[in-house]
């Protein structure tokens, strides 16, 4: 019988899923194994730590699977595929498939049909499939080069609006629930921290932000409002490249959202939705949830059937 592994490596945490040919045999959940974000040795300890747990969850061995499917952000980055490969190499059997985090969520959106998928957590992406199965991406490119509606950048334009805030004397909670997540007790520690390097993790702010949009910040509201309006041009971005193809000129594709940030912070969701709903027209959002990792699970088994009717 044939065994299947998924895992979704996010920036924050990494999902595991372990499967046959139809049925789920167990789930782990450990820290991020993604090497821009974490050290080699940080990496394969929360490997092991979350191949430990889907082991002893399922009773499966993990030189019974037959092929490991891995949904990343930076699945074009050196650093991030080679480690991968070679850490699960040395620790798990069978065929491996590393693809985009959006591509697995693309997956379990839609499967083999076509559709757009807007993902949103500590980075950002879309994708989308044509009716012709072609793939088009844009974003996805780092918090460095954009991350649009991502924790990462909603966190870091919250320093920003902070600071420009006490500059001009703007009334806002952020500066102190700022100080009060990241345990500092002045905008001296607060500048000091924020400029260290490495630098600390601006996404652990989107919570932040949030919580004070949701008790009436205008400040906050305001930084959510504008990411999701971001996400949009991204979004668009695709849903365009589509267009482009003159047997789906006319067609508006159905959409998905996937990410902590689109399935938890609703002004960025419903800034993002009121965007292409003014330039298409009634965009059709689905509002079930999408399961990356079982989106992985769907194209290891969907892998390893391709090279069997290969062989």
């Amino acid at each position: 019988m044939a065994i299947f592994l998924a895992i979704d490596a996010g920036g924050t945490k990494t999902e595991f899923l372990l499967g046959d040919g139809a049925c789920q045999l167990g789930r782990a959940r450990a820290r991020s194994i993604k090497r821009i974000r974490v050290s080699e040795a940080e990496a394969i300890q929360h490997l092991d730590d979350g191949l430990l747990q889907l082991t002893i969850a399922s009773g499966v061995t993990l030189d019974q699977i037959s092929c490991t499917c891995v949904g990343t952000a930076g699945e074009t980055v050196p650093l991030v595929v080679q480690w991968l490969r070679k850490s699960l190499s040395e620790r798990v059997a069978g065929e491996l498939v590393i693809v985009g985090d959006v591509e697995i969520a693309l997956d379990s959106a839609f499967g083999d049909d076509p559709g757009v998928l807007i993902l949103a957590g500590t980075g950002s992406n879309v994708a989308g499939r044509g009716k012709n199965g072609e793939i088009v991406r844009a974003g996805g490119w780092g918090p460095a080069l954009g991350d649009e509606g991502s924790g990462y950048r909603i966190g870091h334009r919250a320093l920003q609006a902070t600071v420009r805030a006490i500059d001009t004397g703007r009334s806002t909670e952020l500066f102190h629930a700022v100080l009060n997540e990241w345990k500092l007790d002045s905008i001296h520690d607060l500048v000091e921290f924020a400029n260290s390097r490495p630098f600390p993790d601006f996404s652990s702010l989107a919570q932040v932000v949030a919580q004070a949009a949701g008790n009436g910040d205008s400040l906050a509201m305001e930084i959510l409002e504008a990411e999701g309006l971001a996400l949009a041009e991204v979004a668009l971005i695709v849903l365009r490249k589509l267009q482009a193809e003159p047997e789906q000129a006319q067609w508006l594709p159905r959409c998905a959202v996937a990410g902590s940030i689109l399935e938890k912070v609703l002004p960025v969701r419903r800034a993002l939705q009121s965007a292409l709903n003014r330039a298409l027209g009634n965009v059709e959002i689905s509002s079930a949830p999408v399961d990356p990792v079982a989106g992985a699970l769907w194209r290891a088994r969907k892998q390893f059937h391709f090279m069997s009717d290969s062989a």
